[in-house]
This record gives C-alpha cells, structure tokens and sequence, in this order.
C-alpha cells in the first residue's frame, strides 16, 4: 500500500511505548501496559504491536533569522 519504507525506518526497536497496548502515565518512566501493567517505557514482549501515531516526531532545526535587508536588490 505505501511501499517498502515505514514512516519512521526499518529500524524502530521495539518499546512498550511504540506500542500499541501501553497507555502513557503521568510519569514519563511508566508506561501502562493492558498486559503486563506498569512497566518501563523501553520493556518489549511477544505481544508487541508497533504503532506509529505513539511515535513523537523530532523538533526541526531552527531556521537562520532574516532582515529585510538581507532580501534587497543592489
């Protein structure tokens, strides 16, 4: 449907908190997992299911500032 390519790479390691079964706390070092309750965020087991909206993009680099002097003509 999309390709060989995934939205993050062949090469996201699997971590309860990809996954499509743990909930996030109001910890960021528990994830609440539906079958193995509270567990660390990098915990993986055989019922791991990636999902991919769970996946927090990076922050984009900042762009150089502008003056409107830098876009006169001579």
């Amino acid at each position: 449907m999309f390709g060989k390519h995934k939205l993050f790479g062949n090469t996201v390691p699997p971590a309860c908190q990809y996954c499509e079964h743990g909930q996030p706390t109001a910890d960021p070092n528990l994830i609440l997992c539906v079958r193995h309750g509270a567990v660390s965020p990098t915990h993986q087991c055989r019922r791991y299911v990636y999902d991919p909206l769970k996946r927090v993009p990076r922050r984009p680099p900042r762009l150089p500032e502008f003056s409107p002097e830098d876009f006169k003509l001579d």
